[in-house]
C-alpha cells in the first residue's frame, strides 16, 4: 500500500503537542513551588508503563523522592553542581534498572514460558536492563513533559552511595535521576546546537 502522507498528517500529533515535547521545551535548572500531587506521579508512571522494551522486560525501577526527609538523604549524593536545584526541584526522581527483571518475565511475558531462562548469562542480563531502562527513562521524560511537567534529567551523583541508600536490598543500579516538577526560567541556558539529519543519520 502505498504511503498517504495526507493519512500520516491527519494521524500526527499538533505542532503544539510537538513543541511542547520537543521543540520548546527545555531542561529547567529552577523550579517553583508548585506542588506536584502523588496522584499525577501515578499518573505520569502509568503513562511510562506502555513504552516498548525488549520481551516487555520493563526493567526500570522509579524512586519519586518527594518529603524533605528522603530530600536530606538524597542531596549529599548529588555533585555540587546538582544539588541546589535537587533540593529545589518539588520532586527527584532516581530512575534504576533491576538486573533481577527477568523474575517478572512470567508475569510480564506470559506466550513464553521459557523466557525467563533467555537471560540466565549475569553480563548480558545486565545489558538488557541496562538497554530497556534507560528507554523507558526516555519515555517517562516525554511522558511527564505531555502531562504538563518539566523535567532536569542529571548524571551528576554517587551512583554507589544512590544504590547503598536507596536499593541496598535489592538488584536494582541507579542510572540517572531527573528532577520534576514546574520550571521556571532562573538560570536557563540558551538553546544549544543540535546535530543535522546529514550529520547524524543517513538512509540506506
Amino acid at each position: 500500500m502505498p504511503f498517504d502522507a495526507l493519512e500520516a498528517r491527519d494521524q500526527a500529533l499538533s505542532d503544539a503537542a510537538l513543541a511542547q515535547l520537543f521543540t520548546e521545551a527545555r531542561t529547567r535548572n529552577a523550579w517553583s513551588d508548585r506542588p506536584v500531587p502523588e496522584a499525577l506521579l501515578r499518573r505520569l508512571y502509568d503513562l511510562t508503563k506502555f513504552g516498548p522494551t525488549a520481551v516487555n522486560a520493563t526493567p526500570a525501577r522509579f524512586v519519586f523522592v518527594t518529603s524533605p526527609e528522603a530530600k536530606a538523604r538524597l542531596a549529599p549524593l548529588m555533585s555540587e553542581g546538582n544539588r541546589a536545584k535537587t533540593l529545589q526541584a518539588p520532586v527527584n526522581v532516581i530512575i534504576g534498572h533491576d538486573l533481577d527483571f527477568h523474575d517478572t518475565l512470567p508475569v510480564l511475558f506470559p506466550h513464553a514460558p521459557g523466557a525467563r531462562d533467555w537471560f540466565a548469562d549475569p553480563a548480558g542480563r545486565r545489558e538488557a536492563a541496562f538497554r530497556n531502562g534507560s528507554l523507558q527513562g526516555g519515555y517517562f521524560l516525554i511522558a511527564a513533559r505531555a502531562l504538563g511537567l518539566d523535567v532536569g534529567p542529571m548524571s551528576g551523583f554517587d551512583p554507589e552511595g544512590v544504590k547503598r541508600e536507596f536499593f541496598a536490598d535489592n538488584a536494582v543500579e541507579p542510572n540517572f535521576i531527573v528532577n520534576l516538577g514546574y520550571g521556571t526560567d532562573e538560570n536557563l541556558f540558551p538553546r544549544s546546537p543540535r546535530l543535522s539529519f546529514d550529520e547524524a543519520a543517513r538512509i540506506l
